[in-house]
Order: C-alpha cells, then structure tokens, then sequence
C-alpha cells in the first residue's frame, strides 16, 4: 500500500481507493474530508489516471492552492496540470477557451459586485427611477437570484409570477433594468461573478460538441462541500 493511505483509518481508506463509479461521501467538520479529497487524486494519479482528465471543485482558492501543495508533494509536478478550484475560476477558465461561442473575447473583464453595482446605478438614473425604491444593492441582489436559478432575461419576461412579485414590490422596471444591464455588458465584453456559471451552463446547453468536449476530458469530477453548491452550479456538474 502506498505510504501516505497508511495514515488514513478504515472510513476515510474506502472512498479514497474505489476509483470509479459515482460516490458521496457524508462527513461531518474535521473528520477528514478534505485529507480523503486530497489523498483520492494523488490515488488516481498513481493508478494511471492523467492530472488533466481530473476536475476538483472547491470551495475556496486558498483550498485548492494548499490541496495542490499536498498532492505535490505526493505525487511530484505532475500535480500542476489538475483543473483544481472553486467552481468560479474553473468556469472563468472554460470561457476564456470557449466564450467565443457566445460572442464573448477570451479576454473578457470580471465585474465584482462594486463594478455591477456601479453600472446598475447609472442604469437606474439614466432610467429616471426613484433611486430609494430601486436600490443598487438590492437590485443587485434580486438579478443575481435570476441568474442563479438560470433565468435569463427572456425567461424572465415569460414569467408573470416574478414580473407580478416585482410590481408587489413596487419594482415593475425590474425586467428593464435587468435587459438593459446584461446589453450593456455583453457590449463591453464583461461578466459579472453570477455570469461565469449561468454562461457556462448556456454554453454546455447550446454547444453539445463543446459539452463532449470537456466530458470526455473530466473523466473524475469530485466536488467539496457539494451541499453547498447551488442549482445552477449542481445542474454544470450533473452535464459533465
């Protein structure tokens, strides 16, 4: 047996060595999760499987970045080849290679929430809306839920249910500002945080070649803390 599955006990041994199929490991804080997560890719590895047919989903750079030390240090540079991060930067990287598909430069530019915030502000104003109805934040914040449940600014306007909550808001521009705001974005070649997955996700849904593509390169996906991840997040895993 390899020498660093010695220092793992029976619980934590048996998923790091079944090496296919799917599986869900349930753990709770500090028994070990992120050690069989880190163990199971450099078991992988040394069982033949190459670091770039590897997708590991974390939930924080700074976990991917200490995973990627640990597997290094077992199993050489090799470990420098994984697709290995949150699942923000992972898809930021896919569109760099693919957003062209979708009319976007590889070179695309990130919003963070201050510089969708700031275009939103100036939507509102140029609009003449009441600025202490339609508040940045949380104008902000309810198109970020669209996103995240994937509804697209087409979808949005063949839901009366969300165009009705949002007049009960006393927000019936909502929809307007939501168009103008993804226009203006696509113009200037931008994403914003939400983007990355509900773009993604239009992508492997448009371009079946390009879901096959990255299918038949992801031959082991493992996900940490996967009850965290969101619907539009689960629904890119479930298609790879």
């Amino acid at each position: 047996m390899e020498k660093y599955l010695s220092q793992l006990n029976e619980a934590q041994l048996a998923p790091t060595i079944q090496k296919d199929g799917p599986m869900i490991v349930i753990a709770g804080a500090g028994s070990g999760k992120t050690r069989v997560l880190t163990y199971r890719i450099a078991y992988l590895m040394s069982q033949g499987v190459d670091s770039f047919n590897i997708l590991a989903l974390t939930f924080t750079n700074k976990a991917a970045k200490e995973m990627k030390e640990r597997i290094s240090t077992i199993v050489g540079n090799e470990a420098k080849n994984l697709w290995m991060g949150t699942f923000h930067s992972v898809f930021a990287k896919i569109l760099r290679f693919e957003g062209h598909h979708l009319g976007f430069p590889s070179n695309f530019t990130i919003y963070d929430a201050q510089d969708s915030q700031r275009l939103l502000g100036s939507i509102i104003k140029e609009m003449g809306l009441e600025k202490d109805i339609y508040k940045t934040k949380q104008v902000f914040s309810r198109i970020s839920s669209y996103k995240n449940n994937l509804i697209t600014v087409k979808a949005y306007f063949k839901n009366p249910e969300l165009m009705e909550a949002d007049v009960m808001a006393r927000r019936p521009k909502m929809g307007e500002i939501y168009k103008e705001y993804v226009d203006r974005c696509f113009k200037a070649g931008c994403m914003d945080f939400d983007d990355l997955l509900l773009r993604t996700n239009e992508l492997l849904t448009r371009f079946p070649n390009v879901l096959a593509q990255y299918q038949d390169k992801f031959r082991y996906i493992l996900v940490d803390e996967y009850q965290d991840t969101n619907h539009s997040q689960s629904l890119i895993v479930r298609a790879l």
